[in-house]
């Protein structure tokens, strides 16, 4: 009887890794990895699509992997299941970040079938955003997206922004000398299964207001330059610890976050360069707040993003569970 089951399970959890593989990932690196076993499938970090010069820890990967897990959860719980989750289940497996159990049929609740029905319309938008403010309501809504997920959502105020986008600024700066940077960027650059196309990295500031990474910088043509919005709204997404599953547990809390964004067709962008140098993210939050700074957040109202290339999920989805 079992085996009759898994069957048709199959077909629907191989539908459910093609929207977790939806998820944003750093340079749309897409650094993941499924396989399915039964009722299981495990997630995996992909150890030869990690940036190694931005990336060096495997932090951002790792967000990156929890993002795919919690589109995972809701692909699964939009289908009909209920399911449960273990972080690092065999330690032995580094690269096994996660395996989900799929359980009894369930009839998914309203917020699933909103958060899963908004993950293929989330994109990240490099583009300007408009100038009218974000609705306090959605604002506390974006903040228990966080905390559902055992993080901490907070908004910049306006001396916060202005320091923060200097930072930023600065990091991008930094970055751009940094060794090897360069060309970890052009691996990631351009027409495919991955990486940013150009058309995706969106136009220029001309005033350096938004700290855009320069995804253009090698196509063809003049890029163009636009007006931003001189006061973006920034949001910082923190965790209490600084390990390994506080990563991957980020990486669901920004999901979420990112997803009830969209759902009010809120328009959103990380802005990772910050948090991608360990002296400036440190200096993000007093030492007195207990918290580590994960992401930041772009978020306003813009016309809609297109979506960037994926990887077929062939390419993806183990031929069996690598246990």
């Amino acid at each position: 009887m079992r085996k009759t089951v898994e069957r048709p399970l199959r077909r629907v959890l191989t539908d459910c890794v093609r929207l977790a593989t939806a998820a944003p990932s750093l340079h749309n690196s897409q650094p993941w990895r499924f396989g399915i076993r039964g009722m299981e499938v495990d997630v995996y970090a992909d150890p030869g699509r990690r940036l190694r010069v931005l990336d060096p820890t495997g932090r951002e990967q790792l967000i990156s992997v929890g993002a795919a897990l919690l589109n995972l959860r809701l692909a699964i719980r939009r289908a009909g299941y209920r399911c449960d989750f273990d972080l690092f289940p065999e330690p032995e497996q580094g690269d096994l970040v996660a395996r989900v159990t799929v359980g009894h049929p369930a009839r998914p609740s309203p917020i699933v079938t909103t958060l899963a029905g908004a993950i293929e319309r989330r994109h990240t938008n490099r583009f300007p955003f408009a100038g009218a403010p974000v609705p306090d309501d959605v604002l506390d809504e974006l903040r228990v997206a966080a905390r559902r997920e055992g993080a901490f959502l907070a908004v910049a105020h306006p001396a916060a922004r202005k320091a923060i986008l200097t930072m930023a600024r600065s990091a991008d700066r930094l970055l751009r000398h940094h060794p090897g940077y360069q060309p970890e960027l052009a691996r990631w650059t351009g027409p495919g299964d991955d990486g940013v196309p150009p058309w995706a990295a969106g136009p220029a500031d001309p005033l350096a207001t938004v700290p855009l990474r320069d995804f253009a910088e090698r196509a063809a043509g003049p890029r163009q330059r636009v007006k931003f919005e001189p006061n973006p709204s920034i949001l910082l997404l923190a965790t209490r610890s600084d390990h390994w599953p506080d990563w991957v547990r980020s990486g669901q809390a920004l999901q979420r976050v990112l997803l009830t964004a969209t759902s009010h067709y809120l328009a959103t962008m990380p802005i990772s360069q910050p948090v991608e140098i360990p002296d400036l993210r440190r200096r993000l939050l007093a030492p007195s707040s207990g918290l580590h700074v994960q992401m930041l957040l772009r978020i306003g109202y813009a016309d809609p993003a297109f979506a960037t290339p994926r990887r077929p999920v062939a390419d993806v989805l183990l031929s069996r569970a690598g246990r």
